[in-house]
C-alpha cells in the first residue's frame, strides 16, 4: 500500500485527482470506478479545473459508480446519480452513455444487480476504484458484518449510515432505508484501488482499517488483502499511523 499524506484538503484531493488524471492520460479508454459523499468532491473539482485547462479528455473514458439509493429518482438532488452529474460529469466531455450508476428505481432491485454486474464485467473491469470510507470502515454501502464475497447486491443501511445521511434530507424518515450497491468483491477486482479520506474524525478507523485485523466488522480491513492499494489523506485522517 502507498500512502500520500498532505496538509490539508485541498492537497489531499490534488493528490488524488492526479492520480485519476495520471489514467486517464495513460489510458484515455480506461474504466473509473467512482465513489460520492463530500470526500472527493475536491478531486472532482480539480479534475474539471484541469479538463477546461486542456490537460484531461473524458471522451472515452468509461465509468461505474459504487451505489444509488433504492427508490430515489436520478433527478432527485439527493440521488447518488444526480451528485455525479452535478459534480462532475456535467462538466467534462464525458459521454453519458458511457457512465453508469444502479438505477434506484429499478422495479426488480435484486436483478438490477446482476445486470450492474455484467455491466461491470462487459467493460473489462475498473482500472481505478476510488472509495471514501465511513466512520464504520463501511465501503460503498457494504456495512460492518457483511460477507466479504458478495458482488452488487440490496443492503438494509444500519441506523448509524440513515443518521449520517439524514443531514441531506428534509427529515430523517425521507432517507432511504435500502441501497444497491458495488459489493467487496466488485471492488476488490479493480486493478487499483484509491482511498480518500479527510478529518481527525477518520483517524481512528484508518488505524484500524489498514492496520489492524482484517475482519467483517471493519469493512475496509480487506484492502490491507489488495496488492494495489494507494491511501490519500490529509495529517489529521493520517495522524494515528503517521
Amino acid at each position: 500500500m502507498k500512502i500520500y499524506v498532505s496538509d490539508d484538503y485541498k492537497g489531499m484531493s490534488r493528490k488524488a485527482a492526479n492520480i485519476v488524471s495520471a489514467q486517464v492520460i495513460l489510458n484515455p479508454a480506461c474504466v473509473l470506478g467512482l465513489a460520492t459523499g463530500s470526500t472527493p468532491i475536491g478531486m472532482y473539482q480539480q479534475l474539471i479545473d484541469w479538463y477546461n485547462k486542456g490537460d484531461l479528455d473524458f471522451s472515452q473514458v468509461k465509468s461505474v459508480n459504487l451505489d444509488e439509493y433504492v427508490g430515489l429518482a436520478p433527478t432527485h438532488d439527493q440521488s447518488y446519480r444526480y451528485f455525479m452529474q452535478h459534480n462532475l460529469f456535467d462538466h467534462v466531455n464525458i459521454d453519458p452513455a458511457n457512465t453508469n450508476v444502479p438505477n434506484g428505481l429499478a422495479s426488480d432491485p435484486e436483478a438490477e444487480c446482476q445486470r450492474y454486474n455484467e455491466v461491470i464485467r462487459s467493460m473489462g473491469g475498473i482500472d481505478v476504484q476510488v472509495l471514501g470510507m465511513g466512520h464504520n470502515g463501511h465501503i460503498g454501502f457494504n456495512e460492518p458484518g457483511q460477507a466479504f464475497e458478495l458482488e452488487t447486491h440490496v443492503v438494509d443501511l444500519t441506523e448509524r449510515t440513515i443518521e449520517a445521511n439524514a443531514r441531506f434530507f428534509a427529515s430523517k424518515d425521507e432517507v432511504p432505508k435500502r441501497a444497491i450497491t458495488m459489493g467487496i468483491k466488485s471492488i476488490m477486482q479493480a486493478r487499483q484501488i484509491l482511498v480518500v479520506v479527510s478529518g481527525e474524525d477518520k483517524a481512528e478507523i484508518v488505524k484500524k482499517a489498514f492496520f489492524g485485523p482484517v475482519v467483517p466488522q471493519v469493512p475496509a480491513s480487506i484492502l490491507q488483502m489488495h496488492p494495489n492499494v494507494v491511501l490519500c489523506g490529509d495529517k489529521a485522517a493520517l495522524s494515528q499511523i503517521l
